[in-house]
Order: C-alpha cells, then structure tokens, then sequence
C-alpha cells in the first residue's frame, strides 16, 4: 500500500479556475486559527482554513513570512510529537 493512500484526498481549485488535487497531510491550530498541510507529485502548499457563514474554505496564505512561521512551528510540534510509524499497524 502506498502511504498517500492513507491519505484523504481533496481537489482545490485555484483563481483561474483551474483544479489541482491533493493529499491532505495535516490539519492543525495555531494562533487561533485552523491550518491544512496538502501536498501533490509536485508541490506541498499551505492554506487557512475559513468559515464563511458555516461553510469551510481554503484560503492561501501569501505573507511569505506569516507561512514561513506557521510550518517552522508546526516541525517543531511534530519533532516533539512525532507519528507513530504507520508499519506498526500490519
């Protein structure tokens, strides 16, 4: 078994209309707000997590440093915490 297909996947779509489907790494809170780690093949991105009138949405981050911040924390909590190794289970 591939390790992404423990994965939930979603499909984003970005603000030319076009899709990209991810798998979802992580969702956690920091500073009050929620967070969703997502990575491709390609690329692993970063995006808040809004409620707008009791829908969820993502939204990217584009303040380099407010995302810089957000994963250098977010290493930090899984080094001090880390997974178990998902081999165990079989």
């Amino acid at each position: 078994m591939e390790p992404n297909e423990l994965r939930d996947h979603i499909t984003v779509e970005d603000e030319h209309g076009n899709e990209m489907d991810y798998a979802v790494e992580a969702l956690f809170d920091m500073d009050e707000h929620s967070y969703a780690l997502l990575s491709s093949d390609d690329e692993t991105v970063l995006m808040r997590v809004e409620d707008d009138e009791g829908e969820q949405q993502l939204v990217g981050i584009s303040d380099p440093e407010e995302r810089d911040a957000i994963l250098s924390a977010y290493e930090i909590a899984v080094e001090a915490n880390p997974a178990e190794d998902e081999n165990d289970f079989y």
